[in-house]
């Protein structure tokens, strides 16, 4: 959510840059909501590795991957539980939504569930191999797009209905405190200061390139953490929160007597108890589960490549990520060298985790928890006995802890806002 309101907020600065005939193209098809089309007409140069192509394509091929997860949660009836801005990211369930709930939802069973998110995964993997082409050594571009005009067919009709825009799915989300006050006004209202203007405009250019790939990548390894384990029993016991009228075990079981507050309440709290309980999902993958070092590792890796790019640029063109000589578009979090060279130290620090070389903290124990071997060798993770401590004895080693200090540089340049500028840089 972050990072699409990252770009969802760039509505500060005139528009300055100019299209190319790959950024027209891309541009046209990306508001037309006709994602198949432009990716073949940006394929042939795609494969022949050309970066505006590549950029071009796997830009489509991203909103082909959110477009077809809102459609199979569409086709379930997927809602997010008091989550409303994941429900209005997915055009489901809350208030003003591009779409409405599905009325005749087809049942869904686990297995479905983990073809739907393996086929988000694979679409995220070809649109990440094709950002990093976008990135390579020597790519000179910048396309001008409006990501507030992209256009997404939520239900699976076939059409994109002049709601179906990231537009009305983003700013009645963002809301006032992260989007600008020139920002347009969601579902036609008014509440922000100053005349509306229809303009989202971003210059991406290779280094946004290389910053959505690790984006990409980093998604994909969180959606390989959770295929690598069966978690069908949580599904079983919780998901009927999510797909209220697909045939899950409990869908309709929502008490006929009270234990505390009222039927509804209760009924709730304990889906949410059974939830936590069934939060000991079995490994089924092991060599999946094992690969996550290395993606988390691809992902600082890219990063760096990012922050290269961007610290040679010269240009100021609506800046998803600005160098320090480069203008904000958020405002309050400005870009300075020594931001950059924290976020590079932290970097650093990321890398050591991964590796094992430096330990998380536990609670309980005055050794560190290495996560390369839970990676390695886990046969189950249950997130409530690992907190607990019993699940993480495996995992303990002496050795270097990771602390407050090894986050100094990042602290000290961030303070507060650390957290929120570790979701802008990735």
């Amino acid at each position: 959510m972050r990072l699409l309101g990252v770009l969802a907020a760039a509505v500060l600065l005139p528009v300055t840059v100019q299209a190319s005939e790959t950024g027209e193209l891309l541009a046209s098809h990306l508001y037309a909501g006709s994602i198949g089309a432009g990716q073949a007409a940006l394929a042939a140069g795609k494969d022949a590795g050309e970066p505006e192509a590549c950029f071009g394509w796997a830009m489509l091929g991203l909103a082909g991957a959110l477009e077809g997860l809102a459609q199979d949660f569409y086709r379930y009836g997927g809602t997010a539980p008091d989550t409303p801005a994941a429900a209005m990211l997915l055009g489901i369930g809350e208030a003003e939504p591009p779409v409405v709930l599905n009325p005749a939802p087809e049942a869904l069973r686990y297995p479905a569930l983990r073809t739907v998110l393996a086929d988000f995964r694979s679409d995220l993997a070809a649109a990440q191999a094709a950002f990093v082409c976008g990135g390579a050594d020597g790519a000179d571009y910048v396309l001008p797009i409006d990501l507030l005009k992209a256009r997404l067919d939520f239900n699976g009709d076939g059409t994109t209905a002049p709601e179906e825009t990231l537009a009305t799915v983003l700013l009645p989300l963002l809301g006032q405190d992260f989007v600008p006050d020139t920002a347009i006004a969601p579902m036609g209202k008014t509440k922000r200061k100053g005349p509306p203007v229809q303009d989202g405009t971003l210059g991406f250019d290779p280094a946004d390139a290389i910053w959505l790939a690790g984006y990409t990548k980093l998604v994909g390894a969180q959606l390989d953490w959770l295929m690598a384990h069966d978690f069908e029993d949580f599904f079983n016991a919780y998901l009927h929160r999510v797909f209220p009228q697909a045939g899950l075990p409990m869908q309709g079981m929502d008490g006929v007597g009270s234990l505390v507050m009222d039927p509804d309440s209760d009924a709730s709290i304990a889906d949410i108890i059974a939830g936590i309980h069934t939060l000991n999902f079995s490994v089924i993958d092991k060599a999946l589960l094992a690969s996550i070092p290395d993606q988390l590792k691809q992902v600082t890796a890219l990063s760096r490549r990012n922050w290269e790019l961007i610290l040679a640029e010269t240009d100021d063109d609506r800046e998803v990520i600005p160098n320090p000589d480069q203008t904000s578009l958020l405002d309050g979090m400005p870009v300075t060298a020594a931001g950059v060279a924290a976020w590079r130290e932290t970097l650093d620090v990321l890398d050591q985790i991964i590796d094992g070389q430096l330990l998380i903290p536990h609670w309980r124990f005055a050794q560190g928890f290495d996560l390369k071997a839970y990676f390695d060798s886990a046969e189950r993770t249950d997130l409530v006995m690992l907190l607990a401590g019993q699940d993480a004895l495996p995992f303990l080693k002496d050795g270097p802890i990771a602390d407050a200090e090894s986050f100094a540089a990042g602290n000290a340049a961030f303070g507060d806002a650390f957290p929120n500028y570790a979701f802008w840089f990735n």
